[in-house]
């Protein structure tokens, strides 16, 4: 007689159903990694973006020629007799390039040795930052007019704070944006009494809009005018 041994089926239940639960697990926990790693791919900062790939290249290429570094136009010549304060004024800022230069008496009240009026252009209508510089015998003189030139300043405050050369404070600075309507008008009154004046461009929706960076360092005062974004990229390239 063979002495063989069946198998019993109550047994091999509570098995099979530890083995499911198992499987189960197993595949619940696949599901998990795979959720996190897309949850990562798209809302975790960086992962899952190949920020040197050819995208990434491209996003930065045209971000890069959105905003040009070289100007297109030529700069004008200055004049043969040139000072050396109007020697100094750069040819080029980013792509704005140096176009009309003439002599000015705005601030003449506050006596400066020298006014110029300085235009730079990018070549496109509205885009034109209008730079008044001048200089004083001394650096009290051209402070006292700095401060006049600040307090007629209108409109709400973008930036201030110190002129720096290497560690040593020369002056200082304050932007505003002008945006009311009476700014077109109150620019030729203002011009009357040695304050800031000109128009952008002969634009009145520039000059309703105007913004203007004004600072001193030493013994010159400058004062950039224009739209918004022109002034802002500007004065802060400007290398005096």
């Amino acid at each position: 007689m063979s002495n063989s041994q069946e198998s019993d089926p109550q047994s091999e239940q509570p098995r099979a159903q530890s083995r499911h639960r198992a499987l189960l697990a197993v595949v619940a926990g696949a599901v998990a990694v795979m959720l996190v790693a897309l949850f990562s791919a798209f809302f975790w900062p960086g992962w899952g973006m190949n920020k040197n790939g050819p995208a990434g290249r491209t996003h930065r290429n045209e971000a890069a020629r959105s905003v040009p570094s070289e100007p297109s136009i030529k700069a004008e010549e200055l004049p043969g007799n040139a000072s050396a304060l109007l020697k100094a004024m750069p040819d080029s800022v980013l792509n704005f390039a140096r176009m009309d230069v003439v002599a000015s008496e705005d601030w003449r009240s506050s006596k400066p040795l020298e006014e110029y009026t300085v235009k730079y252009s990018t070549g496109s209508t509205g885009q034109e930052v209008v730079l008044k510089v001048a200089q004083w015998s001394s650096g009290e003189a051209a402070e006292s007019q700095y401060d006049d030139l600040a307090g007629r300043l209108q409109g709400a405050q973008i930036s201030r704070g110190d002129v720096k050369v290497s560690t040593n404070t020369t002056g200082r600075y304050v932007v505003r944006e002008d945006d009311s309507r009476s700014a077109a008008s109150s620019s030729s009154s203002t011009a009357a009494k040695g304050g800031q004046s000109g128009s952008v461009g002969g634009d009145p929706k520039a000059q309703m809009h105007r913004t203007t960076a004004l600072w001193r360092n030493d013994t010159v005062v400058f004062q950039a005018t224009g739209v918004k974004e022109s002034v802002l990229r500007f004065y802060r390239k400007f290398p005096l």
